[in-house]
């Protein structure tokens, strides 16, 4: 079954936003520990506050960049043999298809493992400054 222009443009859309919001949770974890390290050297209540109003607004960011990973996904993943897979067997870019994808599932784990252990560290400066 062939896939319409307009079809086809709105999958390669979906896909590029796809890997962008991959790439960008990942990438927020590690943006996000320089910050908590930073905050980490700097002294006074002043620099933990920053880190803490730094993270409330990261999360989101993080939350959003996690969702579309998987509703964006539905798509890609109906679509992936019709679209994705048959236009890089026809190529030969299959291999190069199999490390994009073994790469973005890495940075989906990388980024929430990063986001798990910031919320540690967001907790205990929590917990910290109140007392």
């Amino acid at each position: 079954m062939a896939i319409s222009p307009t079809l086809g443009i709105l999958i390669m859309m979906n896909n590029y936003f796809h890997d962008v919001a991959t790439a960008l949770l990942a990438s927020s974890a590690f943006v996000l520990y320089a910050v908590y390290r930073v905050q980490d050297d700097c002294v006074g209540p002043g620099a933990a506050e920053f880190f803490l109003k730094t993270y409330r607004k990261m999360v989101t960011f993080a939350r959003c960049a996690l969702a579309w990973i998987v509703i964006g996904g539905i798509p890609r993943t109906i679509f992936y043999t019709r679209f994705e897979w048959a236009n890089a067997a026809g190529k030969g870019q299959v291999p190069a298809l199999i490390v994009k994808h073994i790469l973005m599932v890495f940075l989906v784990i990388a980024g929430v493992w990063g986001w798990r252990k910031l919320k540690s560290k967001a907790v205990r400066l929590t917990v910290n400054k109140r007392t």
